[in-house]
């Protein structure tokens, strides 16, 4: 709260980038270099950037002993995203539709996302026609982890003003399913959020109203969504 506003999120937003841009970047080297698992070990990185959250709530923790770091700057609100229009998430949204936009052009019409294409068909065939594959893995990777950076950003300074290890709350796990529906389409990815979230949150009521175990509302999404798989699958392969 010493900063003026402009300059505080200039700083917030550069080190959100940086920070989820450097993250990602490790597990791209090691899979670009000696074609390690980026889906375990990024899952593992998880981990790591956990106990390193829990390291810094302890640290910072406010009050002392509770093992939270409560709301950042409550009195003042630097840092956090302004209102518009009356409306706390406003902004959030028209953030996440822009990058929503910038990725589909950058995917659909830029040579960077035809290279993403070529290699995630065949990496053969890109090195064929000249393509340097573990330059995209690092550079689509470390994109990738920026717009995470950006996610977290919008998640603490937007929505819930704190941090704590479960901010993420699974979301990236989430995201596989959400992706892989979409066919990597982003404005897909919004239809599918949306689809991933209702049932969720119809599950949820299902299990409040007949009085069930919280964890009855995970079961019943995921069985939702196995049947969707599988009614992809063999949509596919009936085209096939």
């Amino acid at each position: 709260d010493k900063l003026p506003t402009v300059l505080l999120f200039i700083v917030m937003i550069l080190a959100s980038i940086a920070a989820g841009l450097i993250w990602a970047v490790i597990p791209a080297i090691f899979k670009a270099k000696w074609g390690t698992n980026e889906s375990l070990f990024t899952l593992m990185m998880n981990y790591v950037a956990i106990q390193l959250v829990s390291f810094f709530v302890i640290l910072w923790e406010s009050p002392k002993g509770s093992s939270t770091v409560g709301l950042i700057n409550p009195n003042t609100n630097a840092g956090w995203m302004p209102s518009l229009f009356g409306q706390k998430y406003l902004l959030n949204i028209i953030v996440v539709v822009v990058i929503t936009v910038l990725m589909f052009i950058y995917l659909k019409y830029s040579k960077q996302g035809y290279e993403i294409s070529v290699v995630g068909e065949s990496e053969n065939t890109a090195r064929y026609i000249g393509i340097n594959v573990k330059k995209v893995i690092i550079r689509t990777v470390a994109i990738s982890g920026a717009l995470c950076g950006i996610a977290g950003l919008l998640l603490v300074s937007g929505t819930d003003h704190t941090i704590s290890t479960n901010t993420a709350g699974g979301q990236g796990f989430t995201a596989i399913i959400v992706s892989w529906l979409a066919k990597f389409n982003p404005f897909i990815m919004m239809l599918t959020s949306f689809l991933i979230i209702f049932l969720q949150r119809g599950a949820g009521e299902i299990a409040t109203t007949f009085r069930l175990n919280e964890s009855v509302a995970d079961i019943l999404t995921g069985i939702i969504l196995f049947f969707i798989i599988i009614f992809f699958c063999c949509y596919k392969h009936c085209n096939c």
